[in-house]
């Protein structure tokens, strides 16, 4: 309330002044009265100016909160070259890695410096660049190549309820003899690879003729998988402790190299990736800012080299 006083004197003085050189140069109209006047004018669109610009910052903040499911939850402000992100977190669905996540950014994680062999506490991501973009599908930040620190010593399981996503009850196979659109299958290698292989192993067949022996057992554990049993049959483990969501537009998740890889490296998806859901503990969303990231979404970065036309992270720190 303050700044809003003071900002209203400000104004008012403001044209007070305006008003009062030009009823002066009204009876002295000499050149140095109406540089005066061309002076306080510029003077006053400046403060008006940076005025507004406060504002925008502080309803930023305020429209944040408001969106967001709770106010208990955590809310960060992801500060960027291209702008400001604002992420909720949701520590009653993935807690460990919440809290992990939120260490990182306020430099409460112990890491090694090779070189100097000194314990150090930075805080992650700052400076660190958003490294992969795929147009209309995810930005991708914090990996520890890109870090010279390296990664965080521990390595986080996922926190994920399967059922609470519903992938208990989708069949693998449709009625019609195509694959569930949440395993994305493409073509029959990749199906060998992400559901035969891991139902054998799970069968314990190794042979070809063991799978010649036993195809009609292997049909009907095909016709029994669901969604939930086939990435379990991948390694993935589940919860039923807490509710878990989707991947869908706006959500971050961490990215990982498999089942229960957690660490440091996240992605804010651009679009609804039901195919990602159940692999990727989520950990939160974009509440504000989300325009920023599809300004960051724009342009395709390589991850396997680096670019100066890639996004850095300022900082990333929890505001409330």
């Amino acid at each position: 309330m303050k700044t809003s006083k003071t900002c209203g004197t400000n104004w008012q003085s403001g044209f007070q002044r305006i008003c009062h050189l030009t009823t002066n140069c009204y009876n002295d109209m000499k050149g140095s009265c109406m540089a005066q006047i061309r002076l306080t004018l510029c003077k006053f669109l400046l403060f008006s100016l940076s005025l507004v610009q406060s504002v925008a910052v502080v309803a930023d903040a305020v429209s944040a909160q408001a969106a967001m499911e709770s106010a208990t939850n955590p809310l960060l402000l992801l500060s960027s070259s291209q702008g400001d992100i604002y992420l909720e977190l949701f520590p009653g669905e993935a807690p460990n890695n919440v809290a992990t996540f939120i260490a990182l950014a306020g430099g409460e994680s112990e890491f090694e410096d090779p070189e100097t062999q000194t314990s150090q506490n930075p805080q992650y991501f700052d400076g660190i660049r958003f490294h992969r973009v795929i147009r209309d599908f995810v930005i991708q930040a914090g990996s520890p190549s890109y870090h010279v620190l390296g990664a965080p010593e521990t390595v986080l399981a996922d926190e994920i309820n399967a059922n609470a996503l519903g992938l208990d009850q989708m069949p693998v196979l449709n009625p019609d003899g195509t694959f569930h659109e949440f395993l994305n299958i493409v073509d029959k290698a990749d199906f060998e690879t992400r559901i035969l292989e891991p139902l054998y192993q799970k069968m314990r067949i190794a042979s070809n003729d063991e799978i010649l022996r036993r195809q009609y057992e292997i049909l009907e554990e095909l016709q029994g998988l669901t969604v939930k049993s086939a990435y379990e049959n991948q390694g993935y483990e589940y919860t039923n402790r807490m509710r878990s969501r989707s991947i869908t537009r706006g959500v971050i998740a961490l990215a990982n190299t498999g089942p229960n890889t957690n660490g440091a490296e996240f992605f804010i998806s651009l679009q609804d990736a039901n195919w990602l859901t159940g692999k990727y503990t989520v950990i939160g969303k974009v509440v504000e800012g989300m325009e920023v990231v599809e300004i960051i979404g724009e342009t395709p970065i390589d991850p396997s080299r680096y670019s100066s036309l890639s996004t850095v992270i300022y900082s990333i720190r929890q505001i409330n």
